[in-house]
């Protein structure tokens, strides 16, 4: 519990709190636009990552609503739906039991391989933010899990549980 009510206060509560104090300013601006951050894992719910998928998961819904209340205003809402960029995060994520040790140099090789630099994710940011785009996929995998869970909403945590699986051996 403390570990999941620590990830959503970052995930969730820090998108909530920085909207909520730049809001003002940007409703006040000729024109403006909000970025969140949510995730593959906003899409799509996977073993093991509930607390993350959780907290994604309400980033999207938040901007999906922010952005509709906010459709007769200058502000733009993006919600970003990355796969996967080359930062620290699966070294430095907190893991349940199941995924130290081996597991995890196992998930961070693994991921470390499908990775893509953030100045590429950046660049397709900007793009969003100038088409005003409400959400936007990004790295390598996104656009396939998103259409997968939007075709088949059984078979991407099927999916994802066999890909678990997997990577547990």
């Amino acid at each position: 519990i403390d570990d999941f009510e620590w990830l959503m206060g970052v995930n969730f509560w820090g998108v909530v709190y920085g909207c909520k104090f730049f809001l003002p300013a940007l409703l006040a601006a000729d024109e403006a636009h909000i970025v969140n951050l949510s995730s593959v894992f906003g899409i799509l719910g996977v073993p093991m990552q509930t607390a993350y998928c959780a907290s994604k998961f309400a980033v999207r819904g938040f901007s999906e609503s922010l952005r509709a209340e906010l459709l007769d205003s200058a502000v733009g809402v993006t919600s970003v739906h990355p796969a996967g960029v080359a930062t620290n995060i699966v070294r430095d994520a907190r893991y349940s039991a199941p995924a130290e040790g081996n597991m995890k140099r196992g998930l961070v090789d693994r991921f470390a391989r499908q990775m893509q630099p953030p100045e590429l994710i950046a660049d397709r940011i900007v793009q969003a933010i100038e088409n005003n785009e409400p959400r936007v996929l990004v790295a390598r995998g996104a656009r396939a899990i998103d259409t997968v869970q939007r075709l088949s909403p059984t078979l991407g945590p099927r999916i994802a549980a066999t890909v678990w699986k997997r990577l547990q051996r």
